[in-house]
């Protein structure tokens, strides 16, 4: 029987949405701000990404009890330009400054067409596709990243100075269901090889190295040592383009100015987050949007497999069928991360 499996509940969407906001409460935010940051994790939940769900209330938790987050951030958006945006995030929780963001984006590309917020003062922000689905429901083409806590070292380096910064892109589909893609930096996230070790699992030797560079198949070893970039040395060059826009342009912390959560958890790690948005209303009307992205998803799904088992895919497709089958059925979600939660809640 698999042990992890056995370990699992179901639970609708509404109701673990409520528990989430009870747990954050709890912890001294405010009513909004809860509301805000439990949509975000949720939807993470639902999409399956659960190591950036619900179970990030272990760390936004003891952050928050400790001072390291601010659970009443006075957020400040300023026009800095008609359609640029600067945000200081005051070290609130990661997702309420990145919804605050995304919101004031989202009001000046519908003024403008177009807009790019920058934001600051922040902490871990969740995945990026819950923002490019919110994002693309309102007919907003978006590209969105985040810089990162240092765990990759420069090609060619020998200790970390970037971090695995995760990049998103978002296109709707009026009558469709939009493509979202979400990557970061790292062949894998830094959170599925903690969990690898938690459950005594090794891992990939493709995912990181050991402390000496040397690839590892033992996760405490991965974790002492460093993450493996996508692509190599474009995967470099692509990480550190993310935190330029991220950390660099937004006045945030960059590279090896970030202060590690784990670490310093009762400091402020000043990360920074980018979100650029197109009004896709601009260019056309919402028929010829999805005439066009119906027609581009079929060119490429249309393609015969090389293995029959597995059809091609577009991005997005994956996480958006779990969304909707979760949303039907229930969220499965870890016993510990539930439990957690009510403790939180104080129940």
């Amino acid at each position: 029987m698999n042990t992890k499996a056995s370990k699992n509940q179901i639970i609708q969407e509404s109701e673990l949405h409520a528990l989430g906001k009870r747990a954050f409460l709890k912890l001294g935010m405010s009513d909004q701000d809860t509301d805000d940051l439990t949509r975000i994790l949720v939807l993470a939940d639902l999409f399956g990404l659960s190591t950036h769900g619900l179970s990030r209330i272990e760390s936004y938790g003891d952050r928050l009890k400790i001072g390291g987050i601010n659970s009443q951030p006075h957020i400040q958006i300023e026009r800095l330009a008609p359609a640029i945006i600067g945000v200081n995030g005051d070290n609130g929780v990661g997702p309420v400054v990145g919804m605050r963001t995304l919101n004031a984006a989202m009001e000046a590309a519908t003024e403008f067409g177009i807009a790019i917020a920058f934001a600051r003062g922040s902490n871990h922000f969740g995945p990026i596709s819950p923002y490019s689905l919110i994002a693309a429901d309102k007919g907003f083409a978006s590209i969105i990243g985040s810089n990162a806590t240092t765990t990759i070292a420069p090609w060619g380096g020998s200790d970390a100075r970037l971090g695995n910064s995760p990049l998103g892109f978002g296109v709707p589909n009026p009558n469709g269901k939009p493509f979202l893609l979400d990557m970061a930096m790292s062949v894998v996230a830094r959170a599925k090889i903690r969990n690898a070790l938690k459950f005594g699992e090794q891992i990939p030797n493709t995912w990181g190295t050991d402390a000496k560079g040397n690839a590892t198949t033992d996760p405490k070893a991965a974790l002492d040592g460093f993450l493996l970039p996508i692509g190599g040395h474009k995967g470099y060059g692509l990480a550190l383009m993310v935190d330029l826009f991220a950390g660099l342009l937004s006045n945030a912390a960059y590279l090896t100015h970030i202060k590690s959560w784990q670490d310093a958890p009762d400091e402020p790690q000043n990360l920074g987050h980018f979100f650029i948005l197109v009004d896709t209303k601009r260019l056309g009307s919402s028929q010829w949007l999805s005439e066009r992205m119906i027609d581009f998803a079929n060119i490429l799904m249309e393609s015969p497999p090389a293995d029959p088992s597995k059809p091609v895919i577009v991005p997005g497709m994956i996480e958006l069928a779990k969304l909707e089958r979760q949303r039907r059925d229930g969220i499965e979600m870890s016993s510990e991360t539930l439990e957690l939660l009510k403790q939180y809640a104080g129940e």
